[in-house]
């Protein structure tokens, strides 16, 4: 069902996906800052997906009070789900997400709109701060791909361009949306990556500097982000790499394959390193095994990793349990970037705790090698 409503045709309508579970103490706060935009014509489409707290309730009170916003109420199905049901009921010209505990700059979307307007691009991508206690800070590597703007480009002209998997920081023509049968998984954690990916393949895009969304580091539960240690953490973070890097290779550029693989894919990889010591033994077979599906080919060696997760990556590649969980172990403990020694072959890093004599020099090196 499409919601009706007048439409003020002097401006093009917005309409904002926010799925909505159990975010009864941060909801008001994200409803506050879309309602709030200095682009005024938005449509507001909560997907309450089945939250045991007041979330529903307060989402509704928001639509007594205001026309703008409208409510769908489902069972739980998780938050892809809860996005497309949301995408059910949408009848604006553009498209854009908002999740239920972050909040949106006052012109955020005139950004992205002014942006879309002036190129006729097909979506447009803004950089991000992350809300970390009372402050804002914008990750290096999301202002690294968001400068220089750029209008109207495609993904062969700025492949690392795929590393910004986020649902919430864009915003998409509806009909390129809907012709390009952009879609998010169901049932599976990070699913924003896969959709992200095939939107970069398939349209142009612009890429704006602009902070155009907060997001927000929960302290009051453990995050998906902080789960790492689970193994149905680590196979869905497995499948949405492997669902992605199939649509990269299925577009067919070798260039946007090298820089997705060294650049993109193992980008996060550190994090489930980090998990290594004391893991569990299928946790171990299965991180093994998908590191060497994914980079068996070309090594870790290669990817744009720190020297000292090069060298881990290298190490559950070879299935050196003992050895990468030292390494990770020695790091942790030391609390700050490891040493650096001259050899004959040039400069290496510096970890006692694994003989260098039985580690390939490529692991060791300073810089990744480009095979």
């Amino acid at each position: 069902m499409k919601f009706g409503r007048r439409r003020d045709r002097a401006q093009p309508l917005v309409s904002v996906v926010v799925p909505v579970y159990d975010v009864a103490d941060y909801l008001p706060a994200a409803l506050d800052s879309v309602l709030a935009q200095s682009h005024r014509a938005l449509e507001v489409v909560v997907v309450d997906d089945g939250s045991t707290d007041r979330s529903g309730a307060i989402a509704d009170g928001y639509a007594r009070r205001d026309e703008r916003v409208h409510v769908v109420h489902t069972e739980n199905r998780g938050l892809g789900a809860a996005r497309n049901e949301g995408l059910g009921h949408v009848t604006g010209d553009f498209v854009a997400f908002l999740d239920s505990d972050d909040v949106l700059p006052a012109d955020a979307y005139v950004v992205l709109l002014r942006s879309l307007q002036t190129s006729g691009a097909d979506f447009v991508t803004g950089s991000i701060a992350r809300r970390e206690g009372d402050a804002l800070v914008e990750p290096p590597w999301m202002r690294r791909l968001h400068n220089p703007e750029r209008a109207a480009i495609t993904v062969d002209e700025h492949p690392e361009i795929l590393g910004d998997v986020f649902a919430w920081n864009k915003l998409f023509r509806r009909s390129f949306w809907e012709s390009a049968g952009l879609s998010w998984p169901e049932g599976i954690r990070y699913e924003d990556q896969p959709t992200t990916t095939e939107a970069f393949l398939r349209g142009r895009f612009d890429v704006r500097p602009e902070i155009v969304y907060h997001w927000r580091t929960r302290h009051d539960r453990s995050s998906i982000t902080q789960q790492r240690s689970s193994l149905r953490d680590l196979e869905d973070r497995l499948e949405t790499k492997r669902r992605s890097l199939a649509s990269v290779e299925a577009h067919g550029d070798d260039e946007v394959r090298r820089v997705f693989l060294d650049r993109v894919l193992a980008g996060d990889l550190h994090r489930y390193f980090a998990e290594v010591p004391g893991c569990s033994d299928q946790w171990w077979a299965v991180l093994h095994a998908g590191v060497v599906e994914f980079w068996g080919e070309r090594s870790l060696t290669n990817s744009g990793l720190t020297p000292v997760h090069r060298l881990t990556g290298w190490l559950v590649e070879q299935d050196r349990r003992e050895d990468a969980a030292a390494v990770m172990t020695y790091v942790a403990e030391l609390g700050r970037p490891v040493d650096r020694v001259q050899t004959g072959e040039g400069p290496r890093i510096d970890v006692p705790v694994v003989d260098r004599a039985t580690v390939a020099p490529a692991a060791l090196a300073l810089r990744p090698y480009e095979a």
